[in-house]
């Protein structure tokens, strides 16, 4: 039985054009049925499109996101390398949840964020199989997995859109 997140506030983080839609949408059904609750935030003010043609309004920018996050989560797709790699607001609100000791997690392309955040140093992770990805994860100190999800500790990552759900278990149990 998963581990109940009631009262828990996960910060879901998408880029505003090009996200990959189950990336978003399968972990945030696994957080929502555990009780957590779910806010979407991005980079720019706007409706952000998918990949796939979700259109998702967020609910904050991530500049604005200043609640205490139990977890804050790094969506994937095409548009993230443009909108989320180099996003300073974004690494610093990483860095800030990762040493007030709380779950961090990114799927596909967008698990280069964690690296260039500096919250992946010396962790196993994973992210989509592509060069300047895994070199970005390298460059940040991690220590990539070829494997579907990666759990060390409080980081969570995962390879792509096929491994969303059990991306979205896996951050249940790592904040349970």
């Amino acid at each position: 039985m998963a581990p109940s997140l009631s009262g828990r506030k996960v910060l879901l983080v998408i880029a505003p054009d090009q996200f990959r839609d189950e990336e978003l949408v399968e972990p945030k059904k696994a957080l929502e049925a555990a009780g957590a609750r779910v806010s979407i935030s991005s980079t720019k003010e706007g409706i952000a499109r998918g990949m796939l043609g979700a259109k998702v309004m967020p609910h904050c920018l991530v500049k604005d996101a200043k609640e205490e996050w139990d977890a804050v989560v790094v969506v994937g797709g095409m548009g993230s390398p443009k909108h989320l790699w180099d996003h300073r607001p974004l690494h610093l609100l990483l860095q800030d949840r990762a040493k007030a000791g709380k779950v961090v997690g990114a799927i596909c392309l967008s698990g280069a964020v964690l690296a260039k955040a500096g919250v992946a140093r010396g962790k196993r992770a994973t992210c989509w199989p592509d060069r300047a990805a895994i070199a970005a994860l390298e460059a940040g100190g991690a220590l990539y997995e070829k494997s579907p999800v990666v759990t060390d500790g409080k980081v969570v990552t995962a390879d792509g859109p096929e491994s969303a759900a059990a991306f979205g278990r896996a951050l249940v149990e790592a904040m349970g």
